[in-house]
Order: structure tokens, then sequence, then C-alpha cells
């Protein structure tokens, strides 16, 4: 599987998107390739060395997973369709986001050698693809409990939606007690907690930011206390959306660093099947880096959490597992003394659980406190929510930043003729002034 490109000459002119899709495909599929760089930041080649997530399955709950795209077929299983409630989660024409998504995670490329096309982190995972939007009074409690039941054990969900829901928090905490992980983005606004949604908001959730190539964080990622990881979130190629002789986008978003987090979790997770995906969350924040700018800054940060993922660090370093729930967040549900919880293992450490430390008495409080809440409002609620879910945000989805067919700034889709040049002679449209060369986040 080499990164490694047929050299050829690019004029400094920009390529007209007729000329790109018609008179020259082997050379636009090359620069698909070429143009995803969080694989040469991460070297990838190294990583899959080591690991390529054989065995793993990974559920990517949003608007459903072309299973025909050249660069994912074979590594789909079709799972539910909430929304329209049959067995069939092909996406509906137009909703690329969830073919996205899957493609970042476990995508294999075509041609020669697989060379063309997008290439995920993660290539020999299995997608279950599920097809949800969360628009329903139980959030996307059904779709969780459905895809820790066939055999995910990391789910995706770089969706957003506006209201909580009880059985969707009672789902994540199932799914953390059956050891799967949930993985959600905290959102495309560029404020703080207040303007985080669900799933991410729900206690057991990995919380993603994203950064951009320099491993800045990116001005439009959501911030707050609780970010615990970011991952490359702006400039990201993936398949799905354009046409159909030239089938993928480039976009901004915490969707995407959402899907880099979750394939890196599944390769740590076929790498080391013994370990509790708290252990796996664990491994990433104790190799996650930082970019010079951000030295020194007291972990977790705000905005980077413990920093960007650094998927061959965590691969390859010596780290102590740590607690069963390592830094996630974890439910009332599954605290040390609630019916039916597991005691975290005797090697816990302070760092390790310093997101998980509210106390019990606390919880109690809040729960007496919200259950009052609820008796107020609980025939509002019934009545707005609806209304309410129809403001849901995909967290890089349709119509918000990084949703398919732009790069969440006003940019042409990709592969089309843009307003200014965009190929500069010598450069690449992704490459900032500060990139450095592959291999930029330490690795070692």
């Amino acid at each position: 599987m080499s990164l490694t490109r047929t050299l050829r000459v690019v004029s400094g002119a920009v390529l007209a998107g007729a000329l790109v899709l018609t008179a020259a495909p082997v050379a636009a599929a090359d620069q698909v390739r070429d143009d995803q760089w969080p694989l040469k930041a991460f070297d990838a080649e190294a990583i899959w060395k080591i690991s390529e997530g054989k065995g793993v399955t990974v559920a990517v709950i949003d608007q459903g997973v072309d299973s025909d795209h050249v660069d994912l077929k074979g590594n789909v299983i079709q799972g539910r369709d909430f929304i329209d409630d049959d067995d069939s989660s092909l996406p509906e024409d137009g909703d690329a986001h969830g073919t996205a998504m899957a493609s970042i995670i476990a995508g294999h490329g075509h041609g020669p050698g697989n060379g063309d096309g997008v290439m995920g982190l993660a290539p020999e995972v299995k997608i279950l693809s599920i097809r949800d939007t969360g628009d329903n009074l139980e959030g996307f409690g059904p779709s969780i409990r459905y895809a820790v039941d066939h055999g995910a054990s990391v789910i995706n969900i770089s969706q957003a939606i506006s209201s909580s829901s009880t059985d969707e928090e009672q789902a994540v905490a199932y799914a953390l007690k059956k050891d799967v992980l949930v993985v959600s983005g905290t959102g495309n606004n560029g404020k703080g907690h207040e303007a985080w949604n669900y799933p991410v908001s729900n206690s057991g959730v990995l919380p993603v930011g994203a950064v951009d190539n320099s491993g800045k964080i990116w001005a439009k990622s959501n911030f707050g206390q609780g970010i615990l990881l970011t991952a490359p979130g702006t400039h990201i190629v993936s398949a799905g959306g354009g046409s159909a002789s030239f089938p993928y986008r480039s976009a901004n978003g915490t969707s995407d660093a959402t899907a880099y987090t979750s394939a890196a979790v599944a390769l740590l997770r076929a790498k080391f099947p013994d370990l509790t995906v708290g252990q796996i969350v664990n491994r990433l924040t104790k190799t996650a880096g930082l970019p010079a700018a951000a030295k020194g800054t007291n972990l977790p940060d705000d905005h980077y959490g413990y920093g960007f993922i650094q998927p061959l660090a965590a691969l390859k370093q010596e780290i102590p597992a740590g607690s069963k729930y390592g830094p996630l967040s974890v439910p009332e549900s599954l605290k040390e003394g609630a019916p039916g919880a597991t005691a975290p293992k005797d090697n816990s450490t302070a760092s390790d659980d310093a997101a998980s430390s509210s106390s019990s008495d606390n919880g109690l409080v809040l729960a007496v406190v919200g259950l009052a809440g609820l008796i107020v409002v609980v025939l509002v609620i019934l009545l707005i929510v609806k209304i309410a879910r129809r403001g849901k945000r995909n967290n890089g989805g349709p119509g918000g930043p990084g949703g398919p067919g732009g790069d969440g700034n006003g940019q042409p889709q990709y592969g089309q003729p843009p307003h200014q040049p965009q190929y500069q002679q010598g450069g690449n449209p992704y490459q900032q002034p500060q990139r450095q060369s592959p291999g930029q986040w330490s690795n070692q």
C-alpha cells in the first residue's frame, strides 16, 4: 500500500473541473491520495507494518455508507436503517457524509496496488453501516445499542443533535460496560462547552476536537473542559460526494477528526486486544502531541485536551495500562458502588481518572434536582422535542462546516474549478507556511 506516486508535471494554472474529470482521471485519482496529508503526518506506512485494524469492526452511525464505492467495496457491512426502519442502511442520493467518514477510517483505495483514491488509516477494519440521525425521542440510543449487539468495538458518531435523551445516555453507558467506545466530535462553532451537543456531551463518550496540518487547533473547533484528544480536521479528502466520475470531497470539521480518532482506536484494539477501551484511550492521551506554540500547556487543555493523536507512538511505546476507564468520564451507573458496576483495575492512577472524579453524593443531588425539573417541564419537552431536533447539526455534515461538496469556508467542490488558483506552482492547496515535511508530528 505505497504512498509513492508517479511523478508528473502539473501546470501552475488552475485545472478546469472538466479536464480533471475527463481528460486526466488517473492523475485526478493520484491527486486524491497525494492530498491525504494526515497519512504522511502519521507515517501511515510505518503504522501499517504494525496494525491495519484487522479483525476490528467500527460502526459508523450516520447518513448511511455507500458500500459500492470503489474505495470501500468489501469493507462495509450493511446494518439497520433507523430512519426508515428497515434493513438497508444505504444513503439517499446526495447524502455522502457517512461514506466520507467510513473512507477516512477504512478506505482501501483502488487501482494497481490500491495506489489510487482514498486510503483509510485502518484499511483492514470492517465498517458496520447504521443509518441514523438521532431524530427521535431516544436520540442515538437505539443505534448505539444495535452497534454494540452486532459486533462493533468502536462506534463513530460524527453528528450532533441539540437535545439530550435518557435512552441515549444509558446506551453510551451500556456500550462502555460492554467495552465498546463511542467517539464523537465537539462541533464546528468555534465556541466553548455551551455549544457542545449530543452525543458528545454524554458521560463515557470520547470527545474529539480538530487541528490543522501544523497541529494547531482549528479555529472553528469547539472547546471546553472535558475534551480529551484532537485529530486532523482541515482540508481532509475523503470518499463520497463529488460526481459519479470523481466521487470525492474535501472538507473541514470535527467530523473528520472524529473518524481519524476512531481509526486510531481500531488500530490499537487490533494490536492490544486485552486492553479495555479506557486503556486504549489512555495510550492515545499519553502519546498525544502538541504544536511548538502550545508546549508547556497544562493538560488536559480546554482546546487540545491531551493533544493531537499520534497513532504510531501509541502502537510502539511502552505505556502502563492504567485504569479500566482511563481518562474517560464515567457514567454514574458504572461508577464503583453502583448496582452492576465493575470496579476499576488496581493499577489506576489519579491522572488516568482525572476526567471521572465526580462524587456519588454530587450525582445524587443532581439526580434529585433533575427529577424535580423534569416533572415541571416534561409536558413542554414532549411538545417541542421534535421541533428542537430539526435544529440538529451534523459535525461537518450537510449544511454545516465541512459538509459534502465544500470545505466549510465557501470554497468550491473538491475537483471543481475554484474562484482563486487552487494549485500554486510547486505547491499543494493544503500546504500552509508552517507545514513541515511528512512525519512533522514526532512519532518516536
